[in-house]
């Protein structure tokens, strides 16, 4: 069947659609005469019965790959139509054109014969309803998805055998570069090299890829890399150091001086068109040459920074034992295991009575499986036996470890300070050729002289600001110290105690420390907890703590203080009672002072009679008793108390009056006052009591 009878006047009454693709844009910029046969498909159009104004010209398409259909908008839109029935013809100089993935070409042509729409291509027209025409196209899709893998693999193939001699070109990370041989050696800037050495020395120290950005901020130095695009694309430019680049270098083998390739390997994923990256283990990598070029550090430096960046990632794994260092005041973070499921620990602070305490809890499998806990241990009396144990076997070594550490403070102060000076250098050298160009232009070229010296200028500007920033750094940050300040610094460090006491010690060089030494620390909680300490050499230690008590043993008043209570009841009022209590320096369970009102609770818990009670159930009376046994009025009863004619005391820290049992009123005498009357001492009034207004006028 020819191609005149395939196309029916239903064809002729829709669109044709040509399709025009190029694979890259140096195609399109190289390969015209291709892209000009595409568009002179057009004119077949026109031979076969279409009209000019029903050809669809879809190009917006050329430059991408014809791999995946994902970021082809035309393809895509030209999809959209031949489902919507609006095309009769799809035009495309080859299948190659249309789609190089199987996938996507089948789909078209299962939607083209659904709605009667015909190919035509460079050979012919097709009707993909017509089995034998699906069968040829089909073949011709196969064959352009085949011939893109075997282009790709040649491709790949070459690539990977100049990887295995070492000769594949690779953008060389910061800090090398390659020579007039082609051969990677280190970055001749003598900055860069510094900046680096002090990096990779930082994260040793430090052990952490944070603690290196911060240490870099708190110093104020910057981190060379070189600008990626744009006009000055190569230029080596200074940046605050960032995390993600921090992590990039501690992560790439190539600062060990060894050629790697393959590191990394792409699968594609079930949405066309993205990649994922999957990081693969050193046995898996393709290419691996140890040594072929001059390095910052190590091999077995580098795999002990992967051992470590491993035991920081908190997400990592399902068990994961360690950590980095932290503020809290958990002594243990990161290296306290559970006793009896031997997973580890984590840490819960509460705050008790104004003071942080932690928690050693197991709670992996409460959260997982809603179990209960498996082990809550308090923190506080641990920490303590395990400084005091760590203090213990550093004391003896104590002076020389902190004239060590006192020598690499100075090392440390002396690279950051050669890393400023290199910068000012920079700066000066960046100054000097903004100078020179100024000298060089002519005079007359007023528009290029005044650009230049305006560069000058600011080049000088900034040499000027950097040399006053180092300066200070170096002034504030000196470590000057004289012979008396060394004797007080050799009577500290041998008083190793009171330096680990000192609440001026961060808890994270505490923890430092203490990691330097033990390997963990196991806690199990039975009638006692067993601590299982493993140092560092493989020794260990088995030590015992009493479980802690309960809030109501911990924060019971002592037992003598109880029988002070109760002895001075039967003679003292709450208050006299506090007050007692002290002026003796005493304090309840909570470590308070004492008030009335703590003591007349702790007479309640003890059943302890008070003051009061002990006065009534000898027979004394109150003030309105006795008045209505004499028959006086309640004022004048309080009178003859406060001036002394009768005997009489103040029962409670209110002011209440007890009077004495008696059996008659003294004799009044005519124009006697009542001092002269007087039997007894002044009962005191109120005010003398301390008490608040609101008791004072109670009564």
């Amino acid at each position: 069947m020819n191609a005149q009878e395939k196309i029916t006047s239903q064809h002729l009454k829709r669109d044709a659609y040509l399709y025009i693709r190029q694979s890259s844009l140096h195609q399109v910029r190289e390969n015209r005469e291709s892209t000009a046969r595409q568009y002179d498909l057009k004119h077949r159009a026109q031979a076969l019965g279409w009209n000019d104004n029903q050809i669809v010209v879809i190009d917006e398409d050329l430059g991408l790959s014809g791999a995946c259909a994902l970021e082809r908008n035309g393809f895509q839109r030209l999809v959209a139509q031949v489902g919507l029935g609006r095309v009769g013809l799809v035009m495309g100089l080859e299948v190659s054109r249309l789609a190089r993935n199987s996938s996507d070409w089948h789909r078209l042509l299962e939607i083209c014969a659904l709605t009667q729409t015909l190919i035509l291509d460079e050979d012919g027209v097709y009707d993909p309803s017509h089995f034998n025409d699906r069968l040829l196209l089909g073949l011709k899709g196969t064959m352009s998805e085949a011939e893109l893998y075997v282009l790709r693999a040649r491709l790949i193939g070459g690539q990977l055998n100049k990887a295995r001699r070492g000769e594949l070109w690779m953008k060389p990370p910061i800090g090398f570069r390659y020579n007039a041989n082609h051969q990677m050696i280190l970055d001749p800037d003598e900055q860069i090299q510094s900046t680096l050495k002090l990096f990779f020395e930082t994260f040793e120290r430090l052990g952490s890829a944070l603690g290196v950005v911060r240490h870099f901020l708190k110093n104020n130095l910057l981190f060379p890399r070189r600008v990626p695009s744009g006009p000055h694309v190569g230029e080596v430019v200074l940046t605050p150091l960032t995390h993600t680049q921090t992590l990039s270098i501690l992560h790439n083998p190539r600062y060990t001086g060894a050629y790697v390739y393959g590191r990394v390997r792409h699968t594609k994923v079930r949405i066309p068109g993205k990649k994922m990256s999957q990081k693969l283990p050193k046995q898996e990598w393709k290419v691996f040459l140890p040594d072929t070029h001059p390095g910052y550090l190590s091999w077995e430096r580098y795999e002990t920074n992967q051992a470590q960046l491993l035991g920081n990632a908190k997400s990592y794994g399902a068990d994961r034992r360690r950590s980095p260092v932290r503020e809290g005041v958990a002594l243990l973070q990161g290296i306290v295991i559970c006793g009896r499921c031997g997973k580890r620990m984590t840490i819960h602070y509460y705050q008790q009575r104004g003071k942080i305490v932690p928690y050693y809890q197991c709670m992996r499998d409460c959260i997982r499986n809603g179990t209960s806990p498996c082990q809550i241990i308090p923190g506080e009396s641990i920490d303590e036996v395990i400084g005091k144990i760590v203090l213990e076997s550093l004391t003896p070594a104590a002076l020389d470890v902190a004239l060590e550490v006192f020598e690499q403070l100075q090392t440390r102060k002396n690279e950051i300070d050669h890393v400023h000076r290199l910068e000012v250098q920079r700066a000066k050298e960046d100054a000097d050729l903004a100078q020179r160009q100024y000298l060089l232009v002519r005079p007359e070229n007023r528009l290029v002289a005044d650009h230049l010296e305006r560069e000058w200028n600011q080049k000088l500007h900034h040499f000027s600001e950097i040399q006053e920033k180092c300066k200070h750094l170096a002034d504030s940050d000196r470590m000057k110290i004289s012979s008396e300040e060394k004797e007080r610094i050799y009577g500290l460090i041998s008083n190793l105690p009171g330096i680990w006491n000192d609440a001026r010690t961060p808890m994270k060089d505490k923890k430092r420390m203490l990691r330097l030494l033990l390997e963990d620390v196991t806690l199990i909680r039975d009638r006692k907890i067993k601590i299982h300490i493993r140092w560092k050499g493989g020794k260990t230690t088995i030590l015992e703590q009493p479980l802690p008590l309960n809030a109501s043993s911990r924060y019971r008043t002592p037992q003598a203080v109880v029988e002070m209570i109760r002895a001075l009841t039967p003679e003292k009022t709450d208050q006299q009672i506090a007050d007692i209590l002290n002026a003796r320096s005493l304090r309840s369970g909570y470590n308070q002072p004492f008030t009335a009102r703590r003591v007349n609770r702790i007479r309640r818990e003890y059943h302890i009679t008070s003051f009061t009670q002990h006065l009534r159930n000898a027979g004394w009376l109150t003030a309105r008793e006795i008045a209505l046994k004499f028959g006086i009025y309640f004022a004048t009863a309080r009178l003859l108390a406060c001036e002394g004619v009768l005997r009489a005391v103040r029962s409670d820290e209110r002011g209440n009056i007890l009077f004495e049992p008696v059996t008659e009123l003294p004799a009044s005498q005519k124009g006697k006052p009542y001092k002269d009357r007087r039997q007894y001492p002044k009962l005191p009034p109120k005010q003398q009591l301390n008490l608040p207004k609101e008791v004072q006028y109670a009564y």
